[in-house]
């Protein structure tokens, strides 16, 4: 699972598997399809995490620690952004303290990448850090899924959070988020829905975010359009590409020193 064609990151790497929908953004979440794609290709560590809903799949609750996949950034001696868990969420509430603090310790023992974490849990992670008053990871960038504005209350929590870098995804932006305060946020990254039941997302709704990173001083990262483009029309994503007022936004964040 190394291998990513997601536009913000150079590798992905799953110490977690399986979920459960967390909120309307979840409802077509790649991650499960996927999830069941690798189980019939026979890796064992997928195996029953899906279940069928009508002509879905979705997630069925059970949710997997791999200890074994702990090694695996050891062994990366190139450095590289990776995304942590893009087939789970490293916060949910089935994995445990003991098992976050063995990811934490990964991370904090390879400092040469870059480690990108997103989670729909912000509220969790910050009770985790503030319970093992856990210093600043210069190489740990911690984030949390913003879909709409029914929870941009996610944002106030990943305030709580002490980290290099804080970010928002805005994917898939299904809705308007409305006024937020990015106060102590870095990056943003703004993306509509894919796929054949994608939601359309609407130029508008981008815009207010793209004003609002302007004026805080937020990088701003548009990774796509998705399945419905800046027309409104419905086509392959990689045909609506990535473009937005005319040009390619990948904006990265400063890392803030470690105090």
């Amino acid at each position: 699972m190394a291998q990513t064609q997601i536009e913000w990151t150079d590798a992905t790497w799953n110490p977690v598997a399986g979920c459960t929908i967390m909120s309307t953004g979840c409802s077509h979440c790649y991650a499960m399809e996927m999830a069941r794609r690798l189980e019939a290709m026979g890796l064992s560590k997928y195996e029953g995490l899906t279940r069928k809903s009508g002509k879905r799949t979705v997630w069925n609750g059970v949710v997997r620690e791999d200890r074994s996949a702990l090694a695996i950034p050891r062994r990366w001696r190139k450095p590289r952004k990776i995304f942590v868990n893009s087939m789970s969420d490293l916060f949910h509430q089935q994995v445990s303290e003991a098992f976050i603090g063995e990811v934490w310790q990964v991370m904090r023992d390879t400092p040469h990448h870059h480690y990108q974490i997103l989670t729909k849990r912000p509220d969790r992670m910050a009770r985790f850090l503030k319970s093992r008053d856990a210093d600043i990871l210069p190489n740990v960038w911690l984030g949390t899924s913003v879909e709409n504005a029914e929870v941009v209350p996610r944002i106030d929590a990943l305030r709580e959070v002490a980290a290099a870098v804080r970010f928002i995804s805005f994917e898939p932006l299904i809705g308007p988020v409305g006024p937020v305060d990015l106060d102590g946020i870095d990056w943003a990254i703004v993306g509509g829905e894919s796929g054949s039941s994608a939601r359309p997302i609407k130029e508008v709704w981008i815009d207010e975010i793209f004003r609002q990173c302007e004026a805080s001083g937020t990088a701003f990262f548009f990774k796509q359009w998705g399945t419905w483009g800046e027309d409104n029309k419905r086509r392959s994503k990689k045909a609506n590409g990535r473009k937005y007022r005319g040009q390619i936004w990948d904006d990265m964040p400063e890392v803030r020193p470690s105090v």
